[in-house]
Order: C-alpha cells, then structure tokens, then sequence
C-alpha cells in the first residue's frame, strides 16, 4: 500500500504538465506547488459553504455577487445571462458556484474575498452560520438531555415519535370557560374533531403547495397532558439534526422564566438565555429561519393585553415582559421569526384568533394506549390485568388516565396498594386516590418490612411538610398561581432544599433549573388541588376568619360547615372552574375510608361522621336551588356526592336511565345527576335513552349536558316547533359532540323544520337524523332540503310518514344532485307519488353516493316504477331499493327486471305487497339467468302461484347471486316447492327461503327435507304456517340428521304433533349445527314437549327453543323449562 502511494504521489498531475501523449516533465519546485495549493483550498472554501449559499443568499446579494465578479472580470457577460436564465433562485445559485469551480483559482478568490469583506447579514451567515449553529445545538442538547429520563415513556408504542398532534379548528367553548379535569370528564377523553392529524415533524410546514407556512402556532393541552414533553423533545430532535432541517435556530423559553422578568428588550432576552450566541442580527434577521418557543402560557402571570399593549418594533427597545410577549405575537416585533406557544386551553384563548395561524392539541391516552402503557409498565404477577379491572369498573379514574401524567399517578398508586397485599383498599375515588399517592410517597423513605413503629415517628417530619405544602397549593390555586420561586417556597414555610430531598417533597414537587430562572411546580394541578384541600380542610376546624382572604381582613368566619359553605360558594361564582376540583377533593376529605391514609400526615381529630351527613344534605340542597339551566358548576355537585360516596341519588337516576323509566322523574336534583352520569358513564352517553320522558322544561334544563352525547334518543315527547328551537341551539354549538338524533314519534312542523335546517348548515358531528312520525310536510322538507345541499356530515335520514308529498320529493331530488354525503334516505309513507318518484329517479342517475333508498307505501305505481327502473340502468351504486305497498303489476315488474339485466349495483330488491302476477315473476326468472348482483329478493304477499315460482326455482339453480328469497302469502303449493327443493340440490349460495303462510303441505316439506340431505348453503328456514302434520316433521328430523348448516328451523303453527316431537327430538340428539327451533303451537302436548326438554341433554349447540302454545300448562311449563335449563343452561326457552 505504500508503494503504490508512493506511485500515485508521482503521478500527481497536479504536480506535473502534459509534455507529450506519454512523457511528462516533473514540476516538482517548491515555488509551483505553493502557488497552486490555494486553488485546492478555495475550491474546497465553496465545497464547505455550498449549503450555506444555497440557503441564505438573497436574489439582491445575488445580483451584488454577479456585479463584483463582472467588474473584476471574473465573470463574462455570456456566463451573467447563463446564470439568470438557469431558473429559479437555487438554480443561478448552483449555476454560479458550477461557474466558479469550473476556472482558475483567481475567480474563486473573487467569490471568497467578495463575500468576507461584506459587512451585510447574509455575508456573515454564510461565514459563521456552521460554527454558531454546531455551538448552540451543543447547548440545547446538554440543557435539555437532563429531561430525557423524565420525558422518556419507554414504551416506544407511546412514545411521542409514534404520535400525532391534532389539527383544529380553534378553541372550543368547553376548553375556553372550563376546568381541565371538567373538559376530560365531560367528552370522556375522547377526541375532539380534528381537520387532520399532525406529525411533529410537520408542525411548521404549509399544508398545501401555495399555501404558506404558519408564523404563530399554538400547541394546546389539558395539564399534564404532556406540552412541555414535546417541546423538550422536539428541542433534541432538532438538535440532534432528525427534524425541521429548514429551523436554523430555535430558541425555547418557558413563562415560568418570563414571570421573573420585568422590563427588557428583544434581544437582551434572548442575550441572557443564550449568552453564546454573539451575533443576535444574524440569529433574528429574515434570511435565517428561527423558532421561537414559548411554552407553559397558562403560567404567566402577566396579563397578555393584546387591545392596550404599547405597539414596539425595535428588537433593542426596553417594555414590559408582557408588552414583549404581546408584540412578539402580533409580529411588530421580530416578523420574521417563527413562535410556538404552548398552553392549557382556557388560558390560550386570551391570543386572539386572527393572530394564530394554526392550532393544534394533544391527544391524550384512548383506553388501548392505558392497556398498552399498563401492560408495559407492570408486567409482573398479573398487575396490569388488576390495575385495569379497577379502572373498568370505577369508570371516572378510567377517563382521568386520558392524562399521561394522572395515568402515571393512578398506576403508580394502585401498584404500590397491590403489591403491600390489600387489595379490598383500592381506591374509588380520586379523593382516595391522592390520599394513598402522598401516604405512598411519604412512605417512599421507609424500608419495607420492618419493625411498627409510632404514628408520630413515621410522619412526624412530614406534616409539617405537607401542611406547608398545603398551604402554598391552596393559595397559589386562588392566584391561578402554578409555578413557584424559591422565595414563594419560604414565604408559605417550605425549605426548598428539606422539600427536594425529603420523599414526600420530592413526589409532589418538580425543581427546573434555567439560566433565568429556578422554578418549582406541583407534580400535576389536581395534586396542587389535593394539597390544598389538605390544607382547608384541617384550617378550617380551627380558623376564625375567612381563609379565602389571606391578607385582608375578614368578618369572622367561625366553625367547619361555615368555612366549607363559603368554599362552595367560591366555587360556585368562579366562571372559569378552576375551584371545581377543589371542592371535589374538600368533600372527599370527609368521608373516613379517604382519611385513612393521611391519619398520620393531617391533624383532623375525631369525626363521628356527622360532618358527612351534613354535608350529604348541603349539597342535596344546593341541587334543587339554581338557575333553569343545569351548568358544568351545578353537575360539579354531583362529583362532589360521588367523593362523599353518597350515591343513593346517583344509582337510582342511572337505573332509571337504564330502564328508560325516567318519564316524570326528571325533577332538577334529577337532571343535575343525569347530567354527571352523560359525563362519566360511556353506556349512558354513547345511547341516551330519553324517550317519553322530556318537556320544554327539562329540555331546556338538560341543553348543555346533552352536547357531549354520541346517540340521542328523544322519541315520543310530544315535541313541537319550540323544542326544536332548542335543540337547533344544540346542533349548532362548536362543542357539540351529536352524532345521532332520533325525533321520532314527535309533533314537530315545518317550523320545526326550519330550526333544525338552520342548525344543519353549521354542525359538523350530526351524520343520522331520524325524523319518523312527525308533521313536517312538504314545506318543512324544503327547509331541510336547503340545508342538505350545504351539509356536507348527514349521511342517513328518516323521513318517514311526515306527508312530504311531491313538492317535498322535489327538493330531496335536488338534494341527491349536489350532495356527496348522504348515503340513506328513508321516505316510507309520504305520498309522494309517481311525480315524486320521477323527480328522485331522475336524480337518481348522476348520484353516486345514495346506497339506501326506502319508498315503501307511496303510490309510486307502474309509473313510478318505471323511472326508477330507468334510473338503475345508469345508477350502480345504490345498493338496496325497498318498494314495499306501491300498487306495482307485472308492468312495472317488467321495467324492473329489464334494468336489472343491466344493473351490477343493487343487491337487496324489497317488492313486498304489491300485485305482481305470474307474468312479473317470468320475468324476474329471465333477469336472474344475467343478474349475479342481487342477493336479497322479496316477494312476499304478491300472487305469484306456483307456476311463477316455479320460472324464479329455474333461475335460482343457477344463479350465484342470490341469498335470500321471500316468497310467502304467494298461494304456492307442493308443485312449486318440489321445483324449489330441486333448485336448492344444486344451488351453493341461497341462505335464507320464507316460505310461510303457503299451503305447501306434508308433500312439500318432504321435498324439502330431501333437498336439505344434500344442501350445504342454507342457514334459515321458514315453514310457519304451511299445514305440515307429522310426516313433514319426521321427514325433517330425517334430513336434520344428516344436515350440517341449518341454523334455524321455523315451524310456527304446524301440526307436528307428539309423533313429529318426538322424531325432532331424537335428530337433535345427533344434529351439531341448529341454533334456533320454533315449534310453537304445534299441537306437541306434554308428552312431545319432554322429548324435545329430554334431548336437549345431548345437545350442545341450541341457544333458542319455542315450545309455547303447545298445551303443556303452567306448572308443566315450568318442569319443562327448568329440565331445559338444567340441560341447556345457554339455551333461552319460551313456553
């Protein structure tokens, strides 16, 4: 290897001149060597900053470039024009640099020398940009690694790399005015409706080609949710050179920091943060592309004043902190930088929203993401499996684990309860829940295992702690106050260093040095909460005025029920709700199973219980009291009974709920606990089952609450036009969660109408609307026509007998025109007629989304008929048509057959009581040799006769398509089942045969049952009043013997007789596959209904058997049915 360097080095043709084709003379002096090493460093100069002068260079310094390069002749006139016409910007670039490395070396020491002797922001960029940026993701990586173990889930299932942010559309009302524990509670944790989802990585880019990237973004979240978590990881990614590539420097700041500040410019702030960066022109100038952060809003203290604020564009200038904040945001100052605000919600509504170009929110943990995180986390001894039975079953701890860091807390708590073996004292409650988390932290210190020791030893050191603690948490809260200095820390008696280093301190309390600022924060809210209800709860037995003002003075306030109304009275008047949880935990403190872990950290004395008792009483009290509307305050009561563990109220409204026996329940008390059930029951709030139990009043009472249901069901109320207006208020709110509404069976007009098509031009969640038995006419479909060709979510409506009329048809064909959602649409009973028909029909053939059409009993006729079939000649993606009682005869038949030969759409034909003859079922017959589609035909109640069905049975043997066939009331007899029965020997597909109600007799079962030897395909049976006797049902015993697919057997109103029971019964001995079996009234007798009891014994599979009818009598019925039972313990009985 060195011999051949060696041989390379003296071939260098750097070193050397071409003499001839293959002699070479040597240049090996040092002058010639000198002179050309700079070329190589200057070429090796535009190779080490081509990144820099793609990015930075501006088309004016551009121009500036080529200019200098001209004058000094380093560039020809030819090379300009090459340059500019090479396209856009990078292009020329590019251009230029290929130019420069492609002469002699005094062009590049133009370029270089042009370029280091400018004084201009780019210039400096393109020098200094590597070594600045390689120093300050040197510090950002060191500040913020020390998280990474903190911020680190482990599970790489949930880590934030694997997560999406969520894409809105602003601020709900929910999240602008409430509690975060409340917005958790009342959507269950469930998602709010997104525009799209997120990726990190594309926070910051635009979402279309021509769209622009956003300058202000906010990222909001409840507390705890993990915004900060985010922030430090998306610091490390960019960091470490994985993310937003684009980002020349990010500068993160939290408000916990900017809360120590007071007056300051622009760039002395960033100046004391990051000291090494030197040059802050080139950091905040606009050819650098720079993220600002600013994380943790909701812990500023200042009051962002976007209206009032002293306008400032000069980086250098000195205001106020929160001037700063406000100017940064609005873009006076520093445009050109990018800013990422972090922040709860309610906080985050102070920016006004034209300021904010994109807004996101994190998702919290769905319920797999807690089994997932459980199961990750606590592997051993069947931990997780307990952990989540636990939370299934207390279903409010459930949708608190939607916070990644309560879900650390619950787990940790419940682990710690497990493994010290006393399983019975699992929490119920979050009072409990906090009660056990700090026992287990001020335990933390202590060796398992060992010798008991006094009370007082074990805690003694910690209740001052805790008392301190408690009393900086409850008056911090009041402040709206969350993170602390360490001056805030000995000003309430707590030693920061004694409160970092002692177990229960370091696991309520998190330290956060930066170089502004050292600030220390309770581990979440709800803990800060905890504590200072701790706190009020023990002050409050012996304070004589009210602790509410901590530095005025008060009228006396003597007495703990005192204290505790004027608590409730806070909570109550605090529009925002941020007391709400608060109270919660104030009355949880009351109930001894909560105390029993603080006994020895809280110097409560002795409690008889009747402290509970009177409270149970106040807040039943405080139920009934209050405005005609049940708000989020009044329903925060009924959490506070649930603390208490006073649930009588509580079960008695949810079974109530669950029974759907509301009707005249509904007092105020009543609808406050509903309205905390559709919070913490998904059963309750999923289907909300109303029906025949509403009024104006409670209507109107409930209106809030019911924003956060999925199903809403308000049959039979009686609703007119008011309601409606209230429900149109419903619909039409930004939090509305609605996806279903059923108004069936109600009173509601064209006026009604019209309100809920105004609400139906705005909702974005509402895809069923079930609006059967109203009065709404043809007017009322009108005003929801219009609002349909807007409404771009209902994808199903019920418009059943509402007399519509054709006028009305009219405007739903319209609908069909322009409409690209709707894929139901139910208009039984509404005498639209043969013009309405037309009208859908013509709709009919440039729709493409409609899948369900029902235009039963309508008086469409032949006329109808006919253009429908016409528009299913066109139409192939309507799937079902259901024309049930509409007078069609063989001419409309013929239409409809003659499309079906074209149609490969439709697969469910309903032609239920119509008067199609023989001639129409031919026709089928000839349709069903081309159709393969069509897999569910009824023919039910027309006057086919035998010979039609027979054309239909010719069909079906070779046909593929079809699975079910009704063919009863259709006067058939034992010659068209023989050929039915034939069809069936053969055909692999059909399911389903009804053939009730037809005199087909003994013959025609026994036809039958042969076919059902050999057929594999059909589940279903329907022999319900065909006058088969005994032979039939033995000869289907027969047949069942060997058959290894029937599931159900309908042989309702027969006569089986004792004979036929019997041989049924020796079949279901041997038979694996029947699931169902109906024989009532049969005419079995006691005797044929013991041997049916008698061999279900060794028959494993039966779920459903119908004796009744049968002439057993009661206390027969009942030897019969307990016999079955005890056989068939799975298998339902009717006798």
């Amino acid at each position: 290897m060195e011999r051949k360097a060696h041989y390379d080095s003296i071939l260098d043709r750097s070193k050397r001149i071409m003499w001839q084709d293959d002699c070479y003379v040597d240049l090996q002096s040092t002058s010639r060597s000198t002179s050309l090493q700079p070329e190589t460093d200057d070429q090796s100069w535009i190779q080490k900053h081509q990144d820099q002068l793609q990015r930075f260079i501006t088309p004016h310094f551009l121009e500036e470039i080529i200019t200098h390069m001209k004058m000094t002749d380093a560039l020809s006139s030819s090379e300009e024009t090459k340059i500019k016409e090479s396209g856009p910007l990078k292009d020329q670039i590019n251009m230029l640099t290929a130019i420069v490395k492609g002469k002699e070396s005094q062009c590049s020491d133009v370029l270089q020398g042009f370029i280091e002797s400018s004084d201009c922001q780019v210039a400096q960029l393109i020098i200094n940009y590597d070594a600045m940026v390689k120093e300050h993701k040197e510090v950002l990586l060191r500040r913020y690694e020390q998280y990474r173990d903190r911020d680190s889930v482990s599970c790489p299932k949930l880590a934030i790399s694997s997560r999406t942010l969520l894409m809105v559309d602003g601020l709900s009302d929910l999240q602008q005015k409430e509690h975060d524990l409340m917005q958790v509670g009342v959507t269950r944790g469930g998602k709010r409706n997104h525009l799209r989802q997120l990726g990190l990585v594309k926070l910051f880019e635009p979402m279309t080609r021509v769209s622009l990237p956003p300058r202000v973004s906010l990222t909001v979240g409840v507390a705890g949710i993990g915004k900060t978590t985010w922030v430090r990881h998306f610091i490390r990614q960019w960091s470490q050179g994985t993310i937003c590539t684009d980002v020349n420097f990010v500068l993160p700041f939290t408000f916990s920091e900017l809360n120590s500040l007071e007056k300051l410019s622009a760039e002395r702030l960033v100046k004391m943060a990051f000291p090494h960066l030197r040059d802050l022109s080139l950091v905040l100038s606009s050819p650098c592309r720079t993220l600002l952060i600013l994380d943790g809003l909701d812990e500023f203290r200042s009051t962002l004043n976007f209206s009032d604020a002293v306008p400032c564009d000069d980086p250098k200038k000195e205001v106020s902190i929160d001037d700063l904040v406000t100017n940064i945001i609005r873009g006076n100052l520093l445009p050109d930088v990018v800013v990422w605000v972090t922040s709860r919600p309610r906080v985050a509504s102070l920016i006004p929203g034209g300021l904010v170009d994109r807004v996101t929110e994190i998702p919290g943990f769905s319920h797999k993401d807690i089994q997932i995180f459980l199961h990750h986390h606590f592997s051993e001894k069947d931990f997780a499996t307990k952990i989540w039975e636990h939370l299934e079953s207390h279903k409010f701890l459930m949708v608190m684990c939607y916070i990644p860091c309560i879900c650390w807390i619950v787990a940790d708590t419940l682990l710690y309860i497990l493994q010290s073996g006393s399983q019975e004292s699992l929490p119920r409650t979050c009072t409990e829940l906090y009660a056990q988390f700090c026992c287990m932290k001020a335990e933390a210190g202590e060796p398992r295992g060992r010798e008991p020791v006094k009370m007082e030893q074990l805690h003694g050191s910690n209740r001052k702690l805790l008392g301190s603690l408690g009393r900086l948490a409850f008056y911090g809260l009041l402040k709206h106050k969350y993170t602390f200095s360490e001056q805030d820390l000995r000003s309430y008696g707590v030693d920061p260093l004694l409160a970092t280093q002692s177990s229960l301190g370091a696991g309520v309390l998190i330290r956060e040095e930066s170089p502004i600022h050292t600030t220390y924060r309770f581990t979440h809210l709800t803990l800060q909460e905890f504590l200072a209800a701790t706190f009020y709860s023990v002050s409050s037995r012996r304070a004589i005025f009210d602790l509410f003002s901590e530095n005025t003075m008060s009228w006396p306030t003597i007495g703990f029920q005192k204290h505790f109304r004027s608590a409730f009275q806070h909570s109550q008047q605090a529009e925002d709700g941020h007391l709400d949880v608060f109270v919660r935990f104030l009355t949880g403190l009351l109930c001894p199973i909560a105390l029993k872990p603080l006994s020895g950290l809280l110097a409560l004395g002795k409690d008889d219980g009747s402290q509970k008792a009177w409270a149970a009483g106040f807040l039943q009290g405080l139920l009934v009291s209050g405005g005609a509307v049940v708000s989020l305050r009044t329903v925060n009561l009924a959490y506070c009974l649930q603390e208490l563990q006073h649930t009588e109220l509580l079960r008695s409204v949810e079974e109530d709920l669950r029974l759907g026996s509301l009707a005249g329940k509904l007092t105020r008390p009543h609808c406050v606990v509903l309205g905390y059930l559709l919070h913490v029951s998904p059963e309750c709030s999923e289907q909300t089952n109303l029906t025949a139990s509403l009024n104006y009043t409670t209507v109107k009472c409930l209106l809030p609450q019911l924003l956060y249901c999925s199903h809403l069901r308000l049959e039979n109320n009686q609703f007119k036009d008011d309601v409606m207006e209230l429900l149109g208020s419903l619909l039409s709110a930004k939090d509305c969660h609605i996806q279903k509404v059923s108004l069936a069976e109600n009173a509601i007009s064209n006026k009604g109408a019209k309100a809920l098509s105004r609400a139906l031009l705005v909702n974005r969640t509402l895809t069923s609307l079930n609006l059967r038995n109203n009065n709404i006419g043809s007017k009322g479909a009108k005003f929801l026509a219009e609002a349909l060709k807007m409404n771009q979510v209902l994808t199903s409506i019920n418009f059943q007998n509402n007399a519509i009329e054709e006028d009305g048809a009219q405007g739903l064909a319209e609908v069909l025109q322009c409409n690209r959602k709707l894929v139901s649409l139910n208009l039984r009973k509404n005498m639209i007629g043969a013009g309405g028909a037309k009208r859908i029909a013509d709709a009919l053939k440039t729709n493409r989304t409609l899948t369900k059409l029902i235009l039963c009993s309508n008086q469409l006729g032949d006329k109808g008929t006919v253009a429908l079939a016409e528009a299913l000649t066109l139409n192939h993606t309507l799937l079902s048509l259901q024309l049930q009682s509409n007078s069609i005869s063989n001419r409309g038949m013929t239409a409809l057959t003659k499309a079906l030969r074209l149609n490969r759409g439709l697969v469910s034909l309903n032609l239920r009581e119509n008067s199609i003859g023989v001639e129409g079922a031919k026709n089928m017959a000839h349709a069903l040799h081309e159709n393969s589609a069509l897999q569910d035909l009824d023919l039910t109640a027309n006057l086919l006769h035998d010979e039609g069905v027979q054309a239909i049975a010719g069909a079906i043997k070779f046909n593929q398509g079809i699975t079910s066939l009704h063919l009863q009331w259709n006067f058939i007899k034992s010659t068209a089942t023989k050929a039915l029965a034939q069809a069936l020997i053969s055909n692999t597909t059909i399911q389903l045969l009804d053939l009730q109600e037809n005199a087909i007799g003994n013959e025609g079962v026994v036809f039958l049952a042969e076919a059902l030897k050999t057929n594999s395909s059909l589940r279903t049976l329907c022999l319900q009043g065909v006058s088969a006797g005994t032979s039939g049902a033995i000869a289907l015993a027969k047949a069942l013997m060997t058959n290894e697919t029937l599931q159900t057997l309908d042989l309702r109103g027969n006569s089986v007789g004792m004979e036929g029971a019997k041989a049924l019964a020796n079949a279901l001995k041997s038979n694996r596959s029947l699931k169902s079996l109906n024989l009532q009234e049969n005419s079995l007798g006691m005797d044929g209904a013991i041997f049916i009891a008698t061999a279900l014994k060794g028959n494993h599979q039966l779920t459903y058997i119908n004796l009744q009818g049968n002439g057993v009598g009661e206390s027969g019925a009942k030897v019969i049915s307990d016999a079955i039972r005890a056989s068939a313990p799975g298998c339902v009985v009717d006798i």
